[in-house]
């Protein structure tokens, strides 16, 4: 699959001395891949307007939406701490294939590496890691639903496993999606709408939001 990152510039949603978060779009990397063709991501355009700039978590290359960088050692520690210790609360919207049945629920599914199909991931009872997703339906458009997502673990790819182990992928999933539900959207149509955290210097709580793109 190419990689042909978008350009757009960088989009600031909050900065103190501590703090950076920033609205990552859908189609450019968190962090570099192997090879000089995907060291374009979003923490080398971070670190050339904030060289102090250090990783703290990563959004998957086609999801869009919040994420927090830290401006020093003693934040990154501590947003890393409370990622760790699922202190931090994740809202996601996503447009999902299909008539999601019920208006809310949980979804309880232990996920592990699909090694052969790696970076996949599936679900897998004696070996997967717990992995919880609550989700509340928005909107019914017949043929899809717009979902807002809660992980209460932060599993890698687990809302579109999640999703699709429900019967409903995330529309435009390169990865879980198949047929329609491929074909519905150019885009992985998942985005990171709101981080709740709390300050690494002050402790005082921060809800930041990026707006939809869809």
């Amino acid at each position: 699959m190419d990689y042909t990152p978008p350009q757009t510039p960088l989009q600031v949603l909050h900065q103190d001395h501590d703090v950076l978060c920033v609205d990552k779009p859908s189609g450019l990397l968190s962090v570099p891949g192997r090879g000089a063709h995907l060291a374009d991501c979003l923490l080398t355009r971070v670190q050339a307007a904030f060289p102090e700039a250090l990783l703290v978590h990563r959004l998957d290359r086609d999801t869009s939406g919040v994420m927090v960088f830290a401006l020093s050692p003693h934040a990154q520690r501590h947003l890393s701490m409370q990622f760790e210790a699922r202190k931090t609360k994740k809202t996601y919207i996503a447009r999902v294939y299909g008539d999601v049945a019920q208006d809310q629920g949980q979804i309880d599914l232990p996920l592990i590496v699909d090694w052969p199909n790696r970076p996949l991931q599936k679900i897998c009872h004696e070996t997967g890691k717990q992995a919880i997703t609550d989700y509340k339906v928005q909107k019914r458009l017949g043929t899809e639903t717009r979902v807002q997502l809660f992980p209460q673990t932060g599993r890698s790819h687990q809302l579109r496993v999640h999703m699709q182990a429900l019967g409903h992928p995330i529309l435009g999933d390169p990865f879980y999606a198949t047929g329609a539900a491929l074909d519905a959207a150019d885009r992985l149509m998942l985005h990171a709408l709101e981080l709740r955290f709390n300050h690494p210097q002050s402790g005082r709580g921060l809800k930041i939001r990026a707006q939809t793109p869809f």
